[in-house]
């Protein structure tokens, strides 16, 4: 399986994306050439640049003028990733016409400050751009979600979200760019690292607010996110919506074999956080992971809980579905005994477990993570003892053999108590008996 992986440690915009994609290896020349094929009036320009003392590829857009960023509505003065669009609901609808226009006028654009293009207009530019299919239907569902995400904020129709023209024509080709791009590196899927979004507030058309701007904190959804580094904006709205284009899944890297890297760069440097963003393409073995999943980690370390409430507790969360659960006593501040509370669960899991943690305990914090699991493939049979039946269960290498075989532990309990016997004899003939089978079968 082909793997995508994007690191996001100093956040993602539409511009940083296009740099890492060029530098892993996609021709610039696919970007021209999709960019000139929407006909909006923009180009692409490509330069090396330094980060952090890191070389990495910079992509920017142009319009007749010259770089978007010159113009109006930009992050260039204040943030780290240059262009940003902004959308907002127009005044009077009447002002604009533009789904009144064919598609041969929506090639036409302006620079004027007052002029915005709708999300129906985007789409039909899109739409009628001699490109890949796989290309429009992933740029579109980004200005859908862009779109929807601007709706919601300001409890508007999404018909009614314009975007202002210049911010609109830059974004316009940082999506359908990036969707070209990612389609020229025949990912099959695309996994990425938590999110650095940044801190400090950003100045948009709404006004002053606190990062993650609105529209970037609705794309995000549950995606994993923390800050760090100077205070700015370090996902952007743009970024965010790249990222559900690519139905991005968040997990750690994965085992596999780096064919491609590339580093892409934001609009400045930025002290003690290189502004970039990496991606690595690589292979994964089938074989090799065939035992291999995802598995979460849930954490809390409680000091002023009850032994027999943490018990309780842990008997909810495996009816509610976790793996397992285990104790270990920790030695805490001020010299407090305490407990550290692990439950191991799918990932889809880690929103109901993490509720009942909170509800069922004292506890004001925890932290989860996600991590790899290889398991051997396992399997089932039963010996018949004196006393009824007992499970085996049996670990095999990936080859078919035998990696280890042990009797199910709640089989010989019953057994045991029901004859009043001692468990260590139920265990014993039941792998007396299971050996004897192996060796029957092994002689025929």
């Amino acid at each position: 399986m082909r793997t995508g992986y994007l690191e996001c440690f100093s956040g993602i915009s539409g511009d940083m994306l296009l740099g890492a994609l060029v530098d892993a290896g996609v021709p610039f020349r696919c970007l021209e050439e999709t960019a000139a094929a929407l006909g909006v009036g923009a180009r692409l320009e490509m330069r090396k640049v330094s980060r952090g003392g890191l070389a990495a590829t910079k992509v920017d857009v142009v319009g007749p003028d010259g770089p978007a960023a010159e113009h109006t509505h930009t992050h260039e003065d204040h943030h780290s990733h240059g262009r940003e669009t902004h959308t907002h609901e127009t005044h009077s609808h009447a002002e604009h016409t533009h789904e009144a226009h064919t598609a041969p006028a929506l090639q036409e654009h302006t620079h004027s400050h007052e002029t915005h293009r709708s999300l129906s207009m985007i789409l039909a530019i899109i739409r009628s751009a001699p490109l890949a299919e796989a290309v429009k239907e992933r740029a579109i569902c980004a200005f859908q979600l862009l779109g929807e995400a601007e709706a919601a904020i300001h409890s508007i129709p999404v018909e009614k979200v314009h975007f202002h023209e210049v911010g609109a024509v830059d974004t316009i080709i940082d999506i359908v760019c990036s969707a070209a791009g990612c389609e020229t590196l025949k990912v099959d899927r695309w996994l990425a690292s938590p999110l650095n979004v940044g801190s400090g507030t950003v100045d948009c058309a709404h006004g002053t607010l606190p990062v993650p701007a609105p529209a970037t904190l609705a794309l995000l959804g549950d995606a994993p996110v923390y800050a760090a580094g100077p205070p700015m904006e370090r996902v952007t709205p743009t970024g965010a919506a790249i990222l559900r284009m690519l139905d991005v899944q968040y997990a750690p890297l994965p085992a596999m074999r780096i064919v491609a890297a590339g580093y892409g760069a934001g609009g400045r440097e930025t002290p003690g956080q290189p502004n970039l963003v990496r991606v690595l393409v690589g292979e994964e073995e089938a074989a090799q992971d065939a035992g291999a999943e995802q598995v979460a980690v849930i954490e809390s370390v409680i000091d002023d809980c009850s032994p027999q409430l943490v018990a309780y507790v842990s008997e909810l969360l495996l009816e509610a579905g976790a793996w397992d659960v285990y104790r270990v006593a920790v030695q805490m501040k001020k010299g407090r005994t305490g407990v550290q509370l692990t439950v191991l669960c799918r990932p889809d899991l880690v929103g109901g477990l993490r509720d009942l943690i909170f509800r069922e305990t004292t506890t004001i914090g925890l932290r989860w993570r996600l991590e790899n699991k290889t398991s051997l493939v396992r399997e089932f049979m039963a010996v018949q003892t004196e006393w009824g039946p007992v499970r085996i269960k049996i670990a095999r290498w990936p080859s078919g053999e035998e990696a280890n075989a042990a009797p199910e532990y709640e089989d010989c309990r019953q057994h045991a108590l029901r004859h009043s016997i001692p468990l260590k004899q139920v265990m014993q003939e039941a792998m007396r008996l299971y050996a004897a089978t192996q060796a029957k079968t092994e002689a025929h």
